[in-house]
């Protein structure tokens, strides 16, 4: 049968993808349906047809799903941000469980069972760090939110149930001040008008807020009006930031920060650790489910104060420090240079002293400390970008044979490539999802390698 384009079919879905979407088979050729539930039958329209597949949307659900749900927000469908909110939430972590286990059974040779993912006891306003785009809408009315999803037009939001709700409420606030001042907002096509974004960070221990306003420019009108305001409304705003960001580019801060009220951070509390929060520096956006991921990291280990580890891709050194207390010495290796400033901050106001951090390129420092300083991890912990490990990083892991590697990953496709690449010296021994963002797709795993004896 040929698919064609704005015509309608009956199917019955037979799985969910990675993303969440619905897939279902015409004669043998692969539909994508997005928010459709495996096991129901749903007629479709063709939005898009390609030579190996095609895209359909729901006009109808003829068979409902006993794990759909009415969504409680209205624009989750628009934004993407929470692709999964129409589906039960224990089905949800479900879902994770078998999207990591099939990659497993595609990609490696010892099929390893995934174990159950690792959820929230209250997966609502678990996010510490939100990024508002503000602008014009069509009708040329000033509008904060979300961008639309794949797209950069502005999505008003009433309430995000992802989002902390106080901070929610304060970028609404510094919103509704420069609406009022008549303070310009920037337009990507034009490249002009002065307000970007409003970014919010919040420790979710200390209760501290970081208010970062990013402009186009130098100065912000009122600028002292609006940071008296903010401080004498909102007692437990610690820090208030000008982010200059002057280039055409999609991304959100640039390099440079101008304090306006504070010290330029926040704290915030992860297990037994307190840790500073700048601007820029990446700190996971769910610690309450970050704190459970870096635990099971730790266990997983297996540590003794005889081991030494290294921690690749170790950021402002919050997993350094979890695995410090039991081990001999911890190497963090970071490239963000920043990043590792304040992971030596971070070990010094915690009174550890047998970690080291050093900056540069994860795959040059490991050829460094091991072939020309000598020293020889025994257990290696790994936090790699999306894109996983470089092949370099892979071969010098092989080289020096530590006698576990710990995997913690933002990307399951990209961690089973790369144990399938470490499976001939390792045996995978445990492979733990963890829900770091409850009701969409994206799914943290932490995995466990163990050197094989022959090796």
């Amino acid at each position: 049968m040929q698919i064609e384009k704005n015509k309608e079919y009956i199917v019955d879905i037979i799985d969910n993808g990675f993303q969440g979407e619905g897939i279902a088979k015409i004669d043998g050729f692969t539909i994508f349906i997005q928010n459709a539930i495996k096991g129901e039958k749903v007629r479709i329209l063709i939005v898009k047809v390609l030579s190996s597949h095609a895209f359909g949307k729901i006009m109808e659900i003829i068979d409902s799903s006993p794990y759909r749900v009415e969504s409680d927000c209205t624009t989750y469908k628009r934004c993407g941000g929470c692709s999964l909110r129409h589906i039960k939430y224990e089905e949800t972590l479900k879902m994770k469980q078998n999207s990591v286990q099939s990659l497993v059974n595609k990609t490696l040779k010892n099929k390893i069972d995934v174990e159950e993912t690792l959820g929230m006891e209250n997966p609502y306003h678990y996010r510490n760090k939100a990024q508002y785009p503000v602008g014009m809408n069509r009708e040329g009315k000033p509008v904060i939110g979300v961008f639309a999803n794949r797209t950069h037009e502005i999505i008003p939001i009433n309430t995000c149930y992802i989002q902390n709700k106080q901070t929610e409420e304060i970028a609404k606030y510094i919103f509704k001040f420069l609406v009022e001042r008549n303070i310009s907002f920037y337009n990507e096509v034009s490249q002009k008008g002065l307000v970007r974004h409003i970014v919010t960070k919040i420790g979710i221990k200390t209760n501290e807020i970081m208010c970062i306003i990013v402009i186009n420019g130098e100065k912000i009108p009122y600028e002292k009006e609006l940071v008296e305001k903010l401080f004498t409304k909102y007692k437990n705003i610690k820090s208030i930031i000008k982010n200059i960001n002057t280039k055409n580019t999609n991304v959100i801060l640039g390099n440079e920060n101008i304090n306006l009220y504070g010290d330029g951070y926040i704290t915030d509390v992860l297990g037994n650790y307190k840790f500073k929060i700048s601007p820029l520096s990446f700190y996971q956006v769910n610690p309450v489910q970050a704190e459970k991921l870096y635990d099971f990291g730790v266990k997983f280990a297996n540590i003794t104060n005889d081991d030494i580890v290294f921690d690749l891709y170790c950021g402002i050194g919050t997993i350094s420090l979890f695995m410090s207390k039991f081990a001999k010495k911890v190497y963090g290796v970071e490239i963000v240079e920043e990043a590792i400033l304040s992971a030596k901050e971070n070990a010094r106001i915690n009174d550890v002293d047998n970690t080291e951090f050093i900056a540069g390129d994860v795959e040059r420092v490991l050829d460094d400390l091991v072939n020309k300083q000598n020293i020889i991890p025994d257990i290696i912990m790994v936090d790699p970008p999306r894109k996983g490990l470089d092949n370099v990083s892979i071969d010098n892991i092989k080289k020096v044979k530590p006698k576990k590697v710990v995997y913690i990953s933002c990307n399951p496709a990209t961690l089973v490539r790369d144990l399938a690449k470490l499976e001939d010296c390792y045996e995978v021994k445990r492979i733990k999802p963890v829900d770091m963002f409850p009701f969409t797709s994206h799914v943290e795993c932490v995995a466990v390698l163990q050197l094989k004896q022959n090796m």
